[in-house]
């Protein structure tokens, strides 16, 4: 099975000690095993496998993207998420979207606009941070002169401050949770529509460092155990608030290497936990950043400091659904438009991994569009987005 296989697989070993974890890892491990045994089997007639099913993923996603099934009921408050899972998946494998579709997009958005500032997760719902984010980020996805206009950026400046606390942190609603979360979406909508300043981020470094664990990966909040999600958060947060200077980057290299799994090439979210898709972002997204700030400190060539091929091994064989389209967790799940969005958007940070090169697994026809791993936007509708809302008037703050 080495043969068609970037690296030797080791399996887990449980020391003779079972536990219901280590059970269902090694459950997890004999069905990825199942799958690159027969992966590798293909292999010696097909050089060029693994294989993109760039065709079958479209089709799923156009399919979820007016009409979706009824086990999505649950996110009926998160309806911007799924905009901007659908249309980020979409960019990332250079699908334009029609004008059509681009207006039903925009007036969905505009719909959940506050009057007072900030998006709701659907019509006439409460404004939160979250879906805030998810729709600033998808209006740039669109991409249009319309789609930016729909920021009501004065508003959105009013409704960050609201949530702001004295200590730096930020509510997700009003009333509503601080973490780890909140500040990535605050700072990253500011930076996105040109409406930052220090007043209003005062203090904010300074919490999301309190975060940052004895592990070297960062909790939801102060005291609680590193997670890959809020790490991604933390770290970014840092970096848009140019206080990346206040990381131990060396202890969270430690305890992000740490989360690749050594059987199934992906990425598991915490310690002793199950690989899982999305975190082919979360966690791969902090190495780009890492590897040129590390490269810097030691001033010398650094690689990409994780098994890129290994990943992309594990997305390609595992986490396809071949029948329907889609992107999945691990084998046996199905696929939903949020592992879709995570696990492609993933595979491209990793295979533009190299500065002036490819890092691909299989056949060229692979390759994805770049991702900008700090936003997770598309890169080139993240420059068009920029370019746009930084010749905007600034905000009277």
């Amino acid at each position: 099975m080495d043969k068609f296989l970037s690296v030797k697989r080791i399996e887990f070993d449980n020391e003779t000690i079972d536990t219901s974890s280590s059970a269902s890892q090694l459950q997890v491990e004999k069905k990825i095993s199942k799958l690159f045994e027969l992966f590798c089997s293909k292999a010696e007639c097909d050089p060029d496998a693994p294989i993109l099913n760039r065709e079958n993923h479209l089709s799923y996603i156009r399919n979820h993207m007016f009409t979706i099934p009824q086990n999505y009921e649950c996110l009926d408050s998160s309806r911007p998420w799924l905009c901007y899972w659908l249309c980020q998946s979409l960019a990332l494998l250079n699908y334009e979207l029609s004008l059509e579709e681009k207006s039903n997009f925009i007036n969905f958005l505009s719909k959940c606009q506050h009057e007072n500032g900030g998006f709701s997760g659907g019509p006439n719902q409460m404004p939160h941070l979250a879906p805030t984010y998810a729709a600033v980020c998808a209006l740039c996805l669109i991409g249009t002169d319309d789609a930016y206009k729909v920021i009501n950026r004065k508003k959105l400046f009013s409704f960050l401050s609201s949530l702001r606390t004295p200590n730096g942190s930020f509510r997700m609603h009003k009333y509503g949770e601080c973490d780890v979360r909140s500040i990535y979406c605050a700072i990253t909508v500011a930076r996105l529509t040109n409406i930052y300043s220090d007043g209003l981020f005062d203090g904010s470094a300074q919490w999301v460092i309190r975060c940052q664990t004895y592990e070297g990966g960062f909790g939801g909040v102060p005291g609680v155990e590193a997670h890959g999600g809020y790490t991604f958060c933390g770290f970014s947060a840092l970096l848009l608030l140019n206080a990346i200077n206040m990381c131990d980057t060396k202890a969270l290299l430690r305890w992000i290497v740490n989360k690749q799994m050594s059987f199934e090439g992906g990425f598991q979210g915490r310690t002793n936990k199950l690989v899982d898709g999305c975190y082919s972002f979360w966690q791969v997204a902090i190495f780009p950043v890492l590897t040129e700030m590390l490269k810097s400190e030691e001033n010398q060539k650094l690689w990409t400091l994780y098994d890129y091929k290994a990943l992309q091994e594990y997305v390609l064989i595992c986490c396809q659904n071949k029948y329907s389209g889609g992107l999945i967790d691990k084998p046996g799940k199905p696929p939903d438009v949020y592992h879709t969005c995570y696990v492609l958007s993933g595979l491209s940070v990793s295979q533009h991994a190299k500065k002036n090169g490819f890092c691909i697994v299989g056949k060229p026809e692979n390759i994805l569009n770049e991702n900008n791993s700090v936003y997770n936007i598309e890169v080139t509708c993240l420059e068009k987005a920029l370019h746009y809302f930084n010749n905007t008037p600034p905000i009277n703050q």
